[in-house]
């Protein structure tokens, strides 16, 4: 029967002519494959929660460095994070991962397979497959170059005198470069990210059978949760804008069905930074991404934190809990990844049509007066936008002359809000440990996402984060209260239902769950006292205090208000 199905997805992508050769081919792999993924639960609930971190972000002189993360997670992240998100662990040439030579090789600078399953004995893994593009000095350019026919068709040539004006560009340089060949020729290919990241080409049949047994390999060593970078890019068609074609949907759709079937419980996190609309529409009819990275939020929060109101992020959440609710209501397995920080800067993009430019070049000001950068895109007119904001998450929230314990508060005060939201929350390891911008490297690198890339002996950050009131030990210390407070509560789970409440411009605040066991957060997200008034009062149960309906709250103060029992019995 599944047989079918791969053999309708396969029609739809390259024609019924080709699609029983195709289906056998997919077939044999998942043979393959079959039965070597551990058994994974079918979903995620209120105890999943993922920390994105390098391979080598933690090290210890003269071990791997996957087995020092090893050591760092099981002391201070075991009960607390259930997913580890281990960015590109692959040998790369550039981009800090992302220009891949081997996907099926471990960069031995980090360990090897071994390392990485034994890190996976208390942790669910997430694994990056970085598909749309390959490094240069790969095998598989390398053969392209030198002329090997099995290589001839896995890059896209083209002819740079047409037309390209169309095509979405995510960085500004240029679409095509050209190699030349052994044989003298030149080649002019789409490197739609830099020349060093040679895209692949998904209408050659062959690149669907190589991903496929690459994500099953990695379902297979511990990869739990599969994030497809760049995954909108993979299908190119002259004219258009080469991005979220049809094909890119329907190849994620075939890559989700053979998962189901090789290694039921593997999910599929789809990395799209672009508007909303765009990016959810990888959720499919549920039949597609299981979540997708929810690239509004970090922006939205940042401009209601430096702005002091969050109307726009209230509105914004209305149409979300909306989104969120008809899924819910459909019973698809489908949720977002929630994140405010990672290795890439906060994008701009996914705000457009909820922020204005005004707004925009307001989060660019402040961010570049706190010592951060601002990478710009082009829109194919000549001109250019803002696409991305280069800074570290605690020091756009604070203030540089700020104290350790107001940035700590003011931090984790958005950081609330990433752990409340309806989805499942990822946490960059930066804002677990409350780093501040690192200048310096971005400066040294001439990189500006380095400003959020710092790199850590273990012994210097143990020593920090041991050390009584500092600002990574406040950080730290309340993080894991806080994730280990919301374990116990089903109301934070991706399935339970969300409420936005909308309370004034200086108060963002939320109702997860219903009846007995729901939760009230209420957020103060300015540097005044606000006044709040609900239905009803109840416990926070962070700091175990009693709040009436009408009460207040201090600057930057949150509160997860459980109902008291006299309430419970009258819902």
């Amino acid at each position: 029967m599944f047989a079918q199905a791969i053999t309708h997805k396969v029609a739809d992508i390259y024609g019924q002519e080709q699609a029983p050769q195709i289906t056998e081919a997919i077939l044999a792999l998942i043979d393959k494959w079959q039965g070597k993924a551990p058994a994974y639960p079918a979903w995620v609930d209120q105890t999943t929660s993922y920390l994105i971190t390098y391979g080598d972000s933690i090290s210890e002189n003269g071990k791997p460095t996957l087995a020092t993360l090893k050591t760092f997670a099981d002391k201070y992240l075991k009960g607390a994070i259930s997913n580890i998100h281990i960015l590109p662990m692959f040998p790369y040439t550039s981009d800090d991962g992302f220009s891949v030579v081997d996907y099926r090789k471990v960069d031995p600078n980090l360990g090897d397979w071994d390392e990485l399953n034994a890190l996976a004995e208390h942790f669910n893994l997430m694994y990056d497959c970085v598909i749309n593009h390959i490094s240069k000095s790969s095998d598989w350019f390398q053969g392209y170059l030198a002329g090997d026919e099995r290589y001839q068709d896995y890059f896209v040539e083209s002819d740079p005198s047409l037309d390209y004006s169309s095509v979405t560009r995510p960085r500004a340089l240029p679409l095509l470069t050209p190699f030349t060949k052994a044989n003298g020729e030149t080649a002019h290919v789409w490197t739609t990210f830099s020349d060093d990241q040679i895209d692949i080409n998904f209408a050659n049949p062959q690149i669907l059978l190589e991903s496929i047994d690459i994500l099953l390999m990695y379902a297979a060593n511990g990869g739990r949760s599969i994030r497809l970078d760049a995954i909108g890019f993979i299908w190119k068609v002259l004219g258009t804008s080469c991005i979220h074609l049809p094909q890119a949907h329907d190849i994620i759709k075939l890559w989700r069905l053979v998962l189901d079937i090789a290694a039921s419980g593997t999910l599929l996190i789809t990395e799209t930074n672009v508007p909303h609309p765009e990016n959810v529409a990888y959720f499919g009819n549920g039949d597609e991404a299981h979540m997708v990275y929810q690239f509004p939020l970090p922006p939205l929060t940042l401009h209601a934190f430096l702005a002091e109101d969050s109307s726009v992020l209230t509105q914004w959440a209305e149409g979300l809990t909306r989104e969120a609710m008809e899924n819910l209501s459909a019973g698809r397995q489908t949720t977002y990844f929630n994140f405010l920080a990672s290795h890439d800067g906060i994008g701009v993009r996914p705000t457009e049509g909820i922020l204005t430019d005004a707004d925009r070049q307001f989060m660019c000001s402040e961010v570049e007066r706190k010592g951060g950068r601002v990478n710009y895109k082009h829109n194919g007119d000549g001109t250019q936008s803002p696409y991305e904001l280069n800074i570290n998450y605690l020091s756009a929230i604070t203030e540089p002359s700020d104290t350790d314990g107001d940035k700590a508060r003011k931090f984790l005060a958005a950081q609330s809000l990433l752990l409340s939201f309806i989805g499942v929350p990822a946490i960059y390891y930066h804002s677990f440990l409350g780093s501040e911008n690192d200048i310096a490297g971005m400066e040294t690198s001439g990189i500006n996402r380095r400003i959020n890339r710092e790199k850590f002996s273990l012994d210097e950050l143990e020593n920090e984060l041991n050390s009584h009131g500092s600002l990574r030990q406040q950080v730290y210390g309340e993080m894991i209260k806080l994730l280990n407070l919301r374990q116990q509560h089903s109301a934070f789970s991706p399935l339970s239902k969300q409420t936005v409440l909308n309370l004034g411009k200086g108060v963002f605040g939320l109702i997860r769950g219903e009846g007995e066991t729901r939760i009230t957060y209420i957020l103060n997200l300015t540097s005044q006292p606000q006044q709040v008034a609900l239905a009803q009062g109840g416990t926070d149960l962070i700091s175990g205090e009693t709040f009436a309906p009408q009460s207040t709250l201090a600057p930057y103060q949150f509160i997860w208000l459980a109902p008291n029992s006299n309430q419970q019995h009258e819902q």
